[in-house]
């Protein structure tokens, strides 16, 4: 048996690995065979330094002139995003939220899927959505485990969300995304990863401020400036 060498990135370099990965396949469906890191930069708005440096965390992948071969590229970052396998996803809420996420079910990646959706008290519980059936979240650890589910979405509102993911975790689910603005406390080992729409919005419009208020004190000082 081969022995497969598992890396360990930062954080912040994880983050960008599905980019990279999705703007190198659609590269190679254009036919491109090897790029640089700057024309990758232009297409992705990262830095080239840094994707070299990200890129470098697996060793060597390109060389100098040349840049790198786009398929390899592919190869190394499908192994570490596991493509090739098919992940279940549980769903926690289906109001407008989560039927919307159901109706989409990562249409574009084919190893990621909704399989099950929980609810205490839609209409839908009982029905299949999108080919998707939704339960009472009694059956919660019953499904989970009887698919062998470790990764879960999470649209339930604040007041209940630690309750739901308490379930989560003690039927053994150990990947979140949270949707709800507030922190949870979950055991040793699971990962949460929260969505917060309000804090995003908000974000934007602080840079989009900052930005327009940077250039009206450059378009005043470049006036002031101007001789008479």
């Amino acid at each position: 048996m081969t022995e497969q060498h598992v890396v360990t990135l930062p954080r912040a370099t994880a983050k960008r690995i599905p980019l990279y990965y999705r703007y190198l396949c659609m590269y190679r469906a254009e036919g491109v065979t090897r790029i640089k890191s700057h024309e990758l930069s232009k297409s992705i708005h990262i830095p080239a330094a840094t994707i070299r440096r990200d890129f470098s965390c697996f060793g060597e992948l390109g060389k100098s002139g040349y840049g790198y071969d786009v398929s390899h590229l592919i190869d190394t970052f499908a192994r570490m995003l596991r493509v090739d396998e098919l992940h279940k996803i549980a769903l926690l809420g289906v109001g407008n939220l989560g039927r919307a996420l159901i109706q989409n079910n990562f249409r574009r990646n084919d190893n990621l899927r909704i399989t099950c959706g929980f609810d205490n008290q839609c209409p839908e519980i009982g029905t299949i959505i999108n080919g998707v059936p939704i339960y009472h979240m009694d059956q919660l650890a019953e499904k989970i485990r009887e698919q062998g589910i470790t990764t879960a979405i999470s649209t339930v509102p604040s007041v209940h969300a630690q309750e739901a993911v308490a379930q989560l975790t003690e039927a053994g689910v150990r990947s979140i995304l949270n949707f709800a603005p507030a922190r949870l406390k979950v055991p040793e080992g699971v990962h949460v990863k929260y969505i917060d729409l309000t804090s995003e919005i908000q974000t934007l419009m602080y840079f989009a401020d900052a930005e327009n208020t940077q250039n009206n004190m450059e378009e005043a000082i470049a006036t002031f400036a101007e001789p008479e």
